[in-house]
């Protein structure tokens, strides 16, 4: 029988370097070549962490698009990159999909599951966030978004059934050391490495995936 990672695995998640999201997000557009941009961001009122937009119930407090134009300001140049967060240094970092890659975004108690067939399985995984609101992202080549639905229609299951949830063209991901407000910062539960610098395809992840959601429901 498949046993199912427990929560507290997700401490095990090896920590962040302590460099600044300006030097982060530089790192990314730099060494990774992923389009960047800067977020909202968290502010202290009357001593409470808040957005800066404004919201008091923001649901992704200090880690959403600030602007509505946020795709056109995506950038991929390191340079640009650090003039951006110079202007807010403590602006969350958020990556675009649809461009250098494509996530599929599930619970993080299906991630796991996902993660442990996935390894046994002797599968190449892109890198996987982990975020403070129980989700996780597995980087895939980008157009595996469009791919998804069709593929777990072949796997016996509908999208609408799972918690499963592709993230292509218009759509973006937080990126560590991304806080959502007093909830924590999202995490690697894989990092980036050399060796993971080519991506997989959305196909052969989400077997894997599909399985670990029809169980988590």
């Amino acid at each position: 029988m498949e046993k199912t990672i427990p929560a507290t695995e997700a401490a095990q998640i090896p920590k962040q370097r302590g460099d600044s999201l300006l030097e982060t997000a530089v790192r990314y557009a730099e060494e990774r070549h992923w389009d960047v941009f800067p977020g909202t961001w968290l502010e202290a009122v009357d001593g409470v962490q808040r957005c800066s937009c404004g919201d008091a119930a923001c649901g992704a407090p200090g880690a959403h698009a600030a602007r509505g134009d946020w795709a056109a300001q995506a950038t991929g140049s390191a340079t640009v990159a650090r003039r951006m967060w110079q202007k807010q240094p403590t602006a969350s970092i958020l990556l675009p999909t649809g461009r250098t890659f494509d996530a599929v975004s599930v619970p993080e108690t299906a991630g796991f599951l996902a993660l442990a067939r996935m390894e046994r399985m002797e599968l190449t995984l892109g890198p996987v966030t982990l975020t403070p609101d129980r989700r996780m992202q597995f980087l895939v080549l980008p157009g595996g978004a469009v791919k998804v639905p069709e593929l777990v229609r072949k796997l016996g299951w509908s999208l609408a059934s799972l918690d499963l949830v592709p993230l292509g063209e218009g759509a973006y991901v937080a990126a560590p050391p991304t806080r959502f407000g007093s909830r924590g910062a999202v995490q690697w539960a894989c990092r980036p490495t050399a060796v993971n610098r080519w991506l997989p395809d959305a196909e052969e992840l989400i077997s894997p995936l599909a399985y670990a959601c029809g169980r988590d429901r």
